[in-house]
């Protein structure tokens, strides 16, 4: 095999990979009470910080209204909250309030320690060595 067919092939196998593992994941950490859309939401906001909803709506690639459902939905949960932007008293910053912070946190860990336990039952201590030496070569790559 080539230098390009190997390149090809490390590619194609990677990108595979890991949607594979997302689906994986998130199907681990999908909380039956809220839908995909609304936990995109609060994983971005929990990621980037206090924003406003047309910028949700833009980052999520959603029209405006909908992103204006998706919110509706959260803040009946008390999920998130909203205050007046500093920059401009027009707008309004969405923030995750604790209990946002909280589901957050627990669908993180949840999919942590899925993967935890798979790669502790499924892998030898070589594959996981190998794993973290190929996460290495992935950050380099993905810093480029």
């Amino acid at each position: 095999m080539g230098q390009e067919d190997s390149a090809t092939r490390a590619a194609r196998d990677v990108v595979v990979v890991f949607s594979r593992l997302r689906r994986r994941l998130r199907a681990v950490s999908q909380a039956e009470d809220l839908t995909p859309s609304q936990a995109s939401v609060l994983s971005r906001l929990a990621t980037d910080g206090p924003t406003t909803a047309s910028a949700l709506a833009g980052a999520e690639h959603v029209r405006p209204q909908s992103m204006a459902a998706t919110l509706a939905g959260l803040d009946e949960r008390a999920l998130l909250q909203r205050r007046p932007d500093p920059g401009d008293g027009r707008r309004q910053l969405i923030t995750l309030t604790r209990a946002g912070q909280q589901w957050v946190a627990g669908r993180r860990q949840a999919k942590e320690e899925w993967l935890v336990r798979a790669l502790q039952d499924r892998c030898t201590e070589r594959e996981r060595r190998l794993v973290i030496e190929a996460m290495a070569v992935l950050e380099d790559l993905s810093q480029s």
